[in-house]
């Protein structure tokens, strides 16, 4: 919605601001509001509305930076799910619990958003070209390191080293996108880019297993992203365009705010924290299933008479085709029903993630029960429910995008993977591993209060773990992502509420920017 239609509302009578539209002020006097201690310089005196007009083409330098973009995040989420999907060859070689099996991936995630604070903070200050440059390079080389560990703690240190690479990228590439398109087309390319997170957790899968079944060894599926890593360098060092932070909208930013009134600003966002609350939802959902789908599949069919004997490879490669497709629809319908709904339904985004959620937590329910007796039945009902999950991605990118001002954003976006993965996918993978080995001792006839101390303290014996016993512990333990789904639907629902006076008070800011 336009900029100029709420400057009147929340801005004139408080600032005494000259209406959009009248010459700029040249005097160097620098008015005070959300964005208080930004210099900029205004380009026209419509650069709102000229730019919008002008952002209905896309260039091919343009094009030329999202599909690096794109690439990057690719091989980014192929490198996180790799090892989920040859994880059951890494338990056997490392001896590991499915507690140590699910530290793999919490001990990668908190690395990941401790150090997006830092990555977010140099992103809205610094060249965020070297800074991804250097992100890339990092996991990419501690990825190859890692796989030469023969001590399981050597390689979940390697593990955790490439959280600290991938927060680097993560935090900053989706404000280059902010700061190439507006509207409309910043939607439709945020779409593009967050697409590439099912689909190449999906790839993550199949060449991991692939890779590791042909090569004869597990260590080989994590050799194939770091040669993939090194042309991401090359790419983002001397092709991908970095433009100036917030330029699309007609603003450049000379001085940044402080880190503490950027936090402040946000803690007092009501739909960014709302939104970043579901968001923490998704995540932990997704982290969930996708680092322990493919091995409770399995479990399953070993129960089934005639699949006693299949492998962890072939439902990788299943779960991980599963993942591509549901990515490859759900993420761009979920942006063009955004798209097409918001000039009649200003509030549809957060309606639209807060559907999604609650659609896929019966199908996802439905999957954990009938993995037992029916996998193909399993697969299709994982297929939507992934499809309905997979509707969030851009949107609240986008929402991100919108109700937080240009010089904020990569800050914002630091913020939310902090959030989302400290309570959503960075304990969700350990969680469900030590629910698993809680309910393994307490359906096998101890106390719930001493299984959960006897987990630290004691090991089942093979005998002990039947494959039934296996399978409905981490059937238990996976009832708890149905729930966090509701959850997360009803932060989203409670974001409808503000999302319009946000989005509003943002363009105001930008306005300010414009006059100062």
């Amino acid at each position: 919605m336009p900029a100029q239609k709420y400057v009147d509302k929340y801005t004139l009578k408080t600032l005494s601001m000259e209406p959009i539209g009248i010459p700029p002020n040249n005097s160097h006097q620098h008015l005070m509001h959300e964005c208080d201690a930004i210099d900029s310089v205004v380009p026209n005196l419509n650069p709102i509305n000229d730019r919008k007009n002008e952002n209905t083409t896309v260039t091919a330098t343009q094009w030329m930076t999202v599909g690096i973009l794109c690439f990057v995040n690719l091989i980014n989420y192929m490198d996180r799910y790799t090892i989920a999907g040859i994880l059951t060859k890494i338990q056997s070689y490392f001896k590991l619990g499915d507690d140590e099996g699910g530290l793999l991936q919490t001990a990668f995630v908190l690395s990941y958003m401790l150090f997006a604070p830092f990555f977010g903070y140099l992103g809205d200050r610094y060249s965020r070209r070297y800074i991804m440059a250097f992100g890339v390079f990092l996991w990419s080389l501690t990825t190859l390191i890692g796989s030469f560990m023969k001590n399981y703690y050597w390689f979940l240190t390697f593990r955790t080293l490439v959280g600290i690479g991938e927060a680097s990228y993560s935090t900053i590439a989706p404000t280059i996108i902010s700061d190439l398109f507006i509207d409309d087309m910043r939607s439709k390319m945020l779409s593009l880019f967050y697409f590439a997170i099912p689909v190449g957790s999906g790839l993550g899968y199949i060449i991991g297993a692939e890779t590791a079944e042909l090569a004869g060894s597990w260590q080989w599926g994590l050799r194939v992203t770091p040669v993939l890593g090194a042309v991401a360098v090359l790419l983002v060092l001397f092709i991908l365009d970095d433009p100036v932070r917030g330029s699309v909208e007609g603003v450049t930013v000379h001085r940044p705010t402080t880190w503490m009134q950027d936090i402040l600003s946000l803690l007092k966002n009501k739909s960014f924290m709302l939104s970043t609350g579901g968001f923490t939802c998704v995540a932990f959902v997704t982290g969930a299933l996708a680092w322990w789908g493919p091995h409770y599949i399995l479990l399953g069919l070993h129960l089934q008479p005639g699949n006693e004997n299949d492998q962890l490879t072939s439902v990788s490669f299943k779960f991980g085709l599963i993942a591509m497709f549901a990515g490859l629809i759900g993420v761009p319908l979920g942006s063009i029903l955004a798209t097409r709904l918001r000039p009649n339904l200003p509030r549809i985004d957060p309606i639209l993630c807060a559907v999604g959620l609650l659609t896929s937590a019966p199908l996802i329910f439905a999957a954990i029960v009938v993995s037992k007796t029916n996998t193909t039945v399993t697969y299709v009902l994982i297929f939507f429910g992934e499809l309905a999950l997979n509707l969030n991605w851009a949107i609240v990118a986008d929402i991100l995008l919108y109700v937080v001002p240009p010089p904020r954003r990569s800050t914002a976006e630091a913020f939310q993977i902090l959030v989302s993965h400290a309570l959503g996918d960075a304990g969700s993978p350990y969680l469900i591993g030590v629910l698993s080995e809680v309910f393994k001792r307490s359906l096998s006839g101890t106390p719930t209060l001493i299984a959960l101390y006897s987990i630290s303290t004691t090991t089942l014996t093979e005998a002990d773990v039947t494959p039934e016993l296996q399978f409905k512990s981490f059937q238990y333990a996976l009832f708890t992502t149905c729930f966090v789904e509701v959850l997360g639907g009803f932060f989203f629902l409670l974001t409808t509420l503000y999302i319009t006076e946000d989005r509003a008070k943002a363009e105001v800011d930008v306005a300010v920017l414009l006059q100062a």
